[in-house]
């Protein structure tokens, strides 16, 4: 018999898989094919302090091994999110969930967390902090450890909750901005978020994106996602949530083994509806054959070998 659970800033988890922001809705939509309280347990779809709709269409495009998208944040607000999506949640979800949060200044950032953090359903505070810093010039909150810490502290300073800070890569030196944020107090740090991309159409020679760029998911960026774990678990003491490219038990089990203590499956989600389903089932089967017991166990086991 092998123990596939694990605990996360104090949340007991019957498992470490978590379906990634943005690919998993508000799950109630999965809920209608499996029971999804088979998730160790998941982070929904990305919340601003008000409603948006996202960029103009085509905001996604196929590449080789992933997809891009650029969607733009599309969510009711959080206010809705409160008042209607946690209901309907509560309703198929039985355990805590993480909720992502999105802000665009530091006052958003903090008045949105402060409203989430009130709710008994969410776990874990994710602060997706790849947005844009209308203040800065429209600079990502995550491009430097100095803005990244201040939105840690901001966050902070307005939640009981663990709050866990979602880090871009496209960075020079993820694992400092890393530190920053744990020296800054985050309880737990999630990464790696998309990476930036293109594709062009070749028949309209113009990029197939509206927005020209998107973020690049899928399996082509697991071993980028890998060596950011890897580097971002010798630099902090805190638990990080692995992501990026994760579409089998074996991939979650080499994101541990660099340093994740829980692992988000994203655009796996979007191409197969099963795909964490699938990956928990698959999961004891995979650590017998590897001769692993208990996956606590094997959490930042590569940097040991």
């Amino acid at each position: 018999m092998v123990d596939t659970s694990i605990n996360l800033s104090g949340l007991h988890l019957s498992n470490p898989i978590i379906p990634a922001s943005g690919t998993f809705g508000f799950g109630y939509e999965f809920a209608e094919i499996y029971d999804i309280n088979i998730l160790g347990s998941f982070s929904f779809k990305g919340t601003t302090k008000e409603p948006r709709f996202g960029n103009a269409a085509p905001r996604i495009a196929e590449t080789h091994a992933g997809m891009l998208n650029a969607i733009g944040l599309q969510n009711p607000g959080i206010d809705k999110v409160i008042s209607e999506e946690l209901p309907k949640l509560k309703q198929v979800f039985s355990k805590p969930v993480i909720a992502n949060i999105s802000g665009f200044s530091l006052e958003e950032y903090a008045y949105c967390c402060e409203k989430i953090d009130k709710e008994e359903q969410v776990g874990i505070i994710e602060v997706n902090i790849s947005c844009p810093n209308v203040h800065e010039g429209g600079m990502s909150f995550g491009t430097s450890p100095e803005s990244a810490a201040a939105v840690t502290k901001a966050v902070k300073a307005v939640t009981s909750k663990p709050v866990y800070m979602k880090l871009s890569p496209n960075v020079t030196d993820i694992a400092e901005i890393a530190a920053a944020c744990e020296e800054a107090g985050a309880d737990g740090i999630s990464l790696i978020n998309t990476l930036t991309g293109m594709r062009i159409d070749l028949k309209r020679k113009k990029p197939i994106l509206n927005n020209v760029t998107g973020g690049l998911s899928g399996p082509a960026v697991l071993p980028i996602a890998l060596r950011m774990v890897w580097e971002v678990y010798k630099k902090v003491s805190i638990p990080i949530i692995g992501m990026g490219g994760v579409s089998t038990a074996e991939d979650v089990i080499e994101m541990m083994l660099a340093g994740a203590t829980a692992v988000s499956v994203g655009a796996a989600n979007l191409k197969d509806p099963f795909a964490s389903k699938n990956i928990i089932e698959s999961l004891p089967d995979a650590m017998k054959e590897l001769g692993i017991k208990k996956l606590t166990d094997i959490i930042g086991g590569a940097h040991n070998a």
